[in-house]
């Protein structure tokens, strides 16, 4: 479902009553700031500000006060649509190397420098256009030996760090099909030193250390071909988009332009794209928009505006289908059916949205009823993917076992044919827009959510789409079943579409990236550049850090026998009510499926299918989450359905009746869930990881097996239902309504024992001592090898998380970090790494260690020696550490707990047998914290110690031999993992 921002204050709009009284008047306004002028809608409650600089610049400003940070973007348009034809992923690596510095940040001598990199870019001229194998083996060797001379002057990623020592988080930038964005999260002190160093980085990009980030790169394609998910996504562009670019050129480029990759192409694309009439600074959050636009204008004044074609392409023809194409590969098996929409901002792309939700919105769209609530397939949805010239909309669904994709295909286009023949629920309309605005509502509060929206309508059309954005639902509501169906009729024909089928087997068209031969550059981590030594000398106001006094923070009642936490809601009209349980699946193994049950069953008086239509009614959610330890049950919605919403669940879980007919499907649709799980890569490392920490008897394989499974009755599930509410629970509420009235409400709904019941006792699992180098190894069809560390080892100590957070910050946690700075700028080892001190979240466990390297097979052995070499040995970068330690107090300084999340911080700390916030503690000993210290702790708690690996690869592309001289093999079945 696509969010839109806008206003929704009236109950009885979020309920879908508009009467005349209610239209609000939506229209461009204009304003200026020091001359500078600005366009505003009114009534758009973010009160957003588009600022268009003399030369061009786009500027677009939100404030939102809920926290002392402001999320920034600077979006250019221009994406994989804009690369040229003969060198796809340009727009791509051009982002990365906007990370690289420039003649004065990430250098110590740059007139020293520069003659290496021109000889580089020449180099890879001659390279571009060499196709002698031989001739290129010996360019490529040149250009690595001249990037090594280059890199001992180069300070990699000083931009990274200097960021972090700022206080940004989130360090980050994507490129896609119409757009590069680069990112960051900063705290509002830091504005106008982040205003400098992103004018600076757009004046004066300078590509080095270019050779290892193109591995990198390398390493991102090889990911992408052992994801069937973005070989699907790919498939889907190019059967909608024969023609233009939105299909035929991938974000990441062919292999071909891979190992071709040509420097001066890249400047060419910068100078023509990274031009102030194409680019956007978007910032939401802490700031004054008057004193931020002036400093902007007085950064970015130097850009000099140049003509820009949008990218355009000849109309796609008409799809004359369906277009069938098969995706093969190791996960689960799915089928998607793709239709193409219309353009961003017309009403074309407005009724495919609606379409979308009517087809899928978590509760009550047909998909949701008709299939997923009746059980007939495992999992089903739609979306709408928008581009600025057309829509992808994509119904997808996994099928159940023994069901052939076909039949699914076929179950999905009966719901088409319901919104076509307008059978469908005549309230499903007005629901769906008080469930939009419920979003939005909340979408509000969220800078990200914010930036991101405004990210969007600048990339579709600058911004002049806003007032679309903000009068949305209003248009929204005037759509009538009949322009539903009528629309419906022209978009889904009986041939106008795509249908992928995702099969499970051997992909051989998979052709990797070849590794090429790479000497590692040095970092210089340890030195500073002048500039950086400038820019962190600028002024700036601390932020004033504010912990929580829970005692203050909450205040403590009654709800019936249990419990009430309170905070109060002082933002708005929404409400979340909270039942925690201190027992989960490690007390009750069946409680996981009765929760999953409870969706599918009714009571005497209603059906499932009514429940789950009465709570989106009413724009209201309800989720039971049972996790290994605890068990909650979450309530949501608008205050003014409180006691709908709470009326309604309580008598579900308490009048919930027995329906063995839901029990055979739902066991059905288990047993396929679970199998393909053990297709799914990430689950068989996350299943590797707990064997490693407890061994074969662990947490990951803790749960019924198929015996159990099949054994369950109905009655069984029904009863661990009405007993719930049996079990001492403690009751939550955030919302609007004062302590008394919650407390009396609750109380009156939801019932609670005299005396309750005893938890079932739980399963507790030890952690094992690793004495030896280990190596557990699952096979698995892929191009990488994925390689994980672990080992345990402290109990918890409140007194050791300041140093684990600092030794995390230096380490591995970051791109500033040693790990990432070594394994994949140095040495160009994997485009992804880290490792982590882990802090347990309960009193009663111990600390752990776990880093991870994800790298071509072909790699794997030096990826281990790499970071081996870390372990063994802390590498000693004094500015790297004061960067880490500023990066922290930054974070304690801005970090704000607010709303439920005050609750869930309350018991968080009472699990590690805390009453206060330990943030505070931290804060005040941060500066004691010594290098001295974060190196004893890594020799006491790393160095020369064993520890178990886990290695997920294809036993055709590493060697037994390898991993036998790590220590010794066990090779593990996927029954050992997953425990059925």
């Amino acid at each position: 479902m696509k969010l839109k921002l806008i206003a929704c204050a009236a109950a009885a709009m979020l309920l879908g009553l508009h009467t005349k009284a209610q239209q609000k008047n939506y229209q461009w306004a204009a304003g200026t700031t020091d001359g500078i002028p600005y366009k505003y809608v009114s009534n758009d409650p973010m009160k957003t500000r588009f600022y268009t600089l003399k030369n061009g610049l786009t500027v677009i400003l939100t404030e939102n006060k809920k926290e002392p940070r402001i999320t920034a973007k600077i979006a250019v348009r221009a994406g994989s649509n804009t690369d040229p034809k003969d060198h796809t992923g340009l727009a791509h690596y051009l982002e990365h190397l906007l990370f690289k510095g420039t003649g004065e940040m990430g250098t110590t001598n740059f007139a020293k420098e520069k003659p290496y990199l021109d000889q580089i870019e020449s180099l890879y001229e001659e390279y571009n256009t060499t196709t002698d194998t031989a001739k290129r083996r010996a360019i490529y060797k040149t250009i690595d030996q001249v990037s090594g001379e280059a890199a001992k002057i180069s300070i990699a990623n000083e931009y990274t760090k200097l960021m972090a020592t700022m206080g940004s988080q989130g360090t980050n930038a994507h490129t896609w099909v119409e757009e590069t964005v680069y990112e960051e999260n900063i705290p509002s002190t830091s504005l106008n030193k982040f205003l400098k160093v992103q004018a600076d980085r757009f004046r004066d990009p300078v590509f080095r250390i270019f050779h290892t980030e193109l591995e990198a790169v390398y390493e991102e394609k090889n990911r992408t071909m052992d994801n069937d998910a973005w070989k699907v996504m790919e498939a889907m562009h190019r059967n909608l988009f024969p023609t233009s670019n939105y299909g035929q050129q991938t974000t990441i480029g062919t292999i071909e332009h891979l190992k071709n990759p040509s420097l001066k192409a890249i400047r060419e694309y910068f100078n023509k794209y990274y031009v102030p009439n194409n680019i956007a600074i978007i910032l939401s959050g802490d700031f004054n928009t008057e004193a931020a636009i002036k400093q902007i204008n007085q950064q970015f004044a130097y850009m000099q505006p140049r003509p820009v074609s949008s990218y355009e392409h000849a109309p796609e023809p008409e799809i004359k289908g369906p277009v069938v194409t098969e995706i093969l590969g190791p996960s689960a098996e799915n089928v998607q059916i793709g239709f193409r929409g219309g353009p961003e901002g017309s009403r074309e792309a407005m009724m495919a949205d609606l379409l979308s939700s009517i087809l899928a919105n978590g509760k009550a769209g047909l998909i949701d009823l008709n299939l997923n609530q009746q059980q007939k397939i495992l999992s089903g949805g739609a979306y709408l993917r928008q581009y600025k010239d057309y829509g992808v909309f994509d119904i997808y669904a996994t099928a159940k076992q023994d069901q052939s994709l076909e039949n699914v295909k076929d179950l999905l286009f009966e719901q088409i044919d319901i919104i076509r023949k307008g059978t469908f629920d005549d309230n499903l309309l007005k629901a769906i827009i008080a469930n939009y605005k419920l979003d939005e509502i909340r979408g509000l509060s969220s800078n990200d959510n914010r930036a991101s929206q405004l990210m969007q309508s600048f990339i579709a059309n600058k911004g002049e789409g806003w007032i679309k954005n903000v009068s949305y639902l209003q248009a929204l509501s005037k759509i009538t079943k009949k322009d539903v169906v009528d629309f419906a009729n022209k978009f889904f024909k009986d041939d106008n579409y795509t249908v992928i089928y995702k099969r499970k087997g051997e992909d051989k068209s998979i052709v990797k990236v070849e590794k090429p031969a790479i000497t590692p550059v040095a970092t210089n981590d340890n030195l500073e550049s002048d500039y950086v030594k400038k820019v962190n000398a600028l002024p700036a106001t601390p932020v004033k850090p504010l912990w929580i006094d829970y005692n203050k923070a909450i205040q403590k009642g009654k709800a019936g026998n249990a419990e009430l936490l309170y905070v109060p809601n002082k933002e708005n009209e929404l409400f979340s009510l909270y039942y925690r349980f201190d027992m989960g699946s490690w007390n009750n193994k069946i409680l996981p499926v009765a929760a999953n049950y409870l969706s599918y069953i009714g009571t005497d008086k209603s059906t499932a299918e009514a429940i789950n239509k009465a709570f989106y009614n009413i724009a209201c959610n309800y989720s039971v989450n049972v996790g290994t330890e605890n068990t909650t049950v979450t309530i949501s919605g608008l205050q003014e359905n409180f006691e709908k919403a709470v009326r309604l669940f309580e008598d579900l879980l308490l009048n919930c009746k027995a329906d063995d007919a839901a029990l055979s499907a739902l066991k059905g649709r288990l047993a396929k869930a679970r199998a393909n799980r053990k297709l799914d890569k990430s689950s068989i490392m996350q299943g590797l990881n707990a064997y490693a920490a407890y061994g074969d008897k662990n947490p990951f394989n803790y749960t019924l097996t198929d015996e159990e499974l099949k054994s369950l009755d109905s009655k069984t599930l029904v009863d661990a239902l009405h007993q719930l509410n049996g079990y001492k629970h403690t009751v939550m509420y955030f919302g609007p309504a004062a302590i008394a009235d919650a407390s009396r409400k609750i109380s009156t709904l939801h019932q609670t024992p005299a005396r309750f019941n005893a938890y079932p006792e739980g399963r507790t699992f030890s952690r094992t001592s690793q004495t030896a180098n280990q190596v557990l190894f699952t096979n698995y069809d892929m191009v990488q090898s994925e390689i994980r560390w672990v080992r345990n080892t402290d109990s918890y100590t409140p007194a050791k998380e300041l140093t684990v957070d600092v030794f995390n910050n230096y380490f591995g946690g970051g791109m500033g970090g040693i790990v990432f700075q070594t394994i994949r700028e140095s040495k160009a080892l994997a485009y992804s790494t880290y490792a982590l001190y882990l802090t347990p979240a309960k009193k009663e466990d111990s600390y752990s260690f776990m880093g991870y390297v994800g790298s071509q097979a072909d790699k794997m052995n030096d990826a281990v020696a790499g970071m081996n070499e870390l372990i063994t040995t802390l590498p000693r970068s004094d500015k790297s550490f004061e960067s880490a330690k500023a990066s922290l107090k930054n974070d304690l300084e801005t970090d704000r707990i607010t709303d439920d999340g005050i609750l869930f911080s309350y018991l968080a700390a009472q699990r590690k047998g805390l009453d206060y916030d330990i943030r505070k503690q931290k804060y005040d000993q941060l500066g004691k914290v010594s290098f001295s210290d974060i190196q004893t702790f890594h020799q006491q708690e790393l160095s020369g110690k064993p520890y178990t690996y886990c290695v997920l690869a294809s036993d055709k592309k590493v060697k037994m031999e390898d991993l036998q001289k790590i220590g010794q093999v066990k090779t593990l079945t996927l029954e050992e993992i997953f425990g059925y």
